[in-house]
């Protein structure tokens, strides 16, 4: 492997996908990538380790400020340095190129694909409840997702951020339904009392919080698009504000709904609480229109985490000879074509060895060659557990190929 100077990171995304990316594109790719699935389940988790409805929103709202706060340093380092593969590059010019090697080989052995991975997993995991299909179509169902929307992101910057603003502009609308529905459902739900104190169900608050802080997580990946967007000393601080702002916004608006609609109570004890929402108020099909929600924040995440993090595996080519072809952009089409592919065959790599039996048996003789022994696969089988079963040895994988 080589070296190159630090700024050689940015120039094949200046040629080949200059001004791609405006105002609005980024608050798509951050809402689209931070408004994934957790706001469908976090709610209750966070009910569940708060006294009341007051601390539980409080923290929703903390949850956001401190968000803004990273974004605001986030918008400073973006524009002081605007190179493709945002924190590959920080952490590259801040303490070496050693560290920026590790962040993006985590990102694409790891992290970013494991999220893509998972995201497609949830795709799938809906889709078959929608249809009313068999619970194997959901590994199938995974794949056509991560093949769809990279083969769209193939052809071309355009298209992708176009297909970005389309999902995430249906998530908020679906997200303002469901808030809408809550408040139709008030009845006599008394805010008044939401500051009484009830005993914990869970450790505390700073459980709560970290269900919090998970659920605002992504909002950075804007960032490795920096090198690519059109003013961006005014678009970039501007749309990060705009952003998260509005995601604050929603979560407490989703959160207000449930509570009025189910209480305190009914929040903390439901499994899926915006299914239960839009049913009571829709009746039978409010839950297939959840479950169609999920689908597309699903979708919107998977197509943002592709488009942004492909720009990370670009900029390691462009640094390292051993991985130069990751570094090929279309100049025509303006995106990074290999390392697209390359992170589509890494997360379709981890839904085979979750989803099927034989990848199944291959984790196991990787947990028996390293000393454990194999997954209780039959417990943790489906959707969520399933990926959250199969983290372990990804990074334990990922631990002996760093050394």
């Amino acid at each position: 492997m080589r070296d190159v100077k630090t700024p050689s990171s940015a120039s094949a995304a200046d040629s080949a996908g200059a001004a791609a990316f405006g105002f609005w594109d980024l608050v798509a790719v951050i809402v689209g990538i931070v408004v994934g699935t957790a706001i469908f389940k976090s709610p209750t988790l966070v009910f569940q380790n708060t006294s009341s409805p007051a601390q539980a929103l409080s923290l929703w709202a903390i949850g956001g400020g401190l968000s803004l706060c990273g974004a605001f340093c986030y918008a400073e380092l973006a524009t002081a340095y605007p190179q493709s593969g945002g924190d590959y590059a920080y952490l590259r010019r801040a303490f070496g190129s050693w560290l920026g090697f590790l962040f993006g080989w985590a990102q694409l052995t790891a992290i970013l694909t494991g999220g893509v991975a998972a995201m497609a997993y949830a795709f799938g995991d809906y889709a078959v409840r929608l249809l009313g299909w068999s619970e194997s179509a959901a590994v199938p169902l995974a794949v056509t997702a991560v093949v769809f929307i990279s083969a769209l992101n193939l052809l071309g910057a355009t298209i992708g951020k176009s297909m970005q603003g389309l999902l995430s502009v249906a998530k908020v609308a679906g997200l303002s339904a469901v808030a809408i529905a809550g408040l139709f459902l008030a009845g006599d739900a008394q805010p008044r009392t939401w500051s009484e104190a009830h005993e914990l169900q869970g450790p505390g608050v700073g459980l709560a919080m970290v269900f919090v802080l998970y659920a605002f997580g992504g909002w950075n990946d804007a960032a490795f698009v920096a090198a690519e967007v059109r003013g961006r000393s005014r678009n970039l601080p501007w749309a990060l504000f705009a952003g998260i702002a509005g995601i604050t916004l929603i979560y407490l608006a989703i959160n207000v709904a449930i509570l009025c609609a189910l209480g305190f109570e009914g929040a903390r004890s439901t499994y899926a609480p915006a299914a239960d929402v839009v049913q009571r108020w829709a009746g039978p099909w409010g839950a297939k229109a959840v479950s169609a929600l999920v689908m597309v924040s699903a979708l919107g995440a998977i197509n943002g985490m592709i488009l942004a993090g492909s720009r990370i595996y670009a900029a390691l080519g462009e640094d390292y000879s051993l991985f130069a072809w990751l570094g090929a952009w279309s100049t025509r089409r303006r995106t990074p074509v290999n390392a697209i592919l390359s992170q589509a065959v890494v997360a379709l790599g981890m839904i085979a060895a979750v989803g099927t039996a034989a990848g199944r048996n291959f984790v196991d003789h990787i947990m028996r060659s390293l000393g454990a022994g194999p997954l209780p696969w039959e417990r943790y089988f489906g959707g969520f557990e399933t990926l959250v079963t199969a983290c372990a040895p990804v990074f334990w994988t990922f631990f002996l190929l760093t050394g």
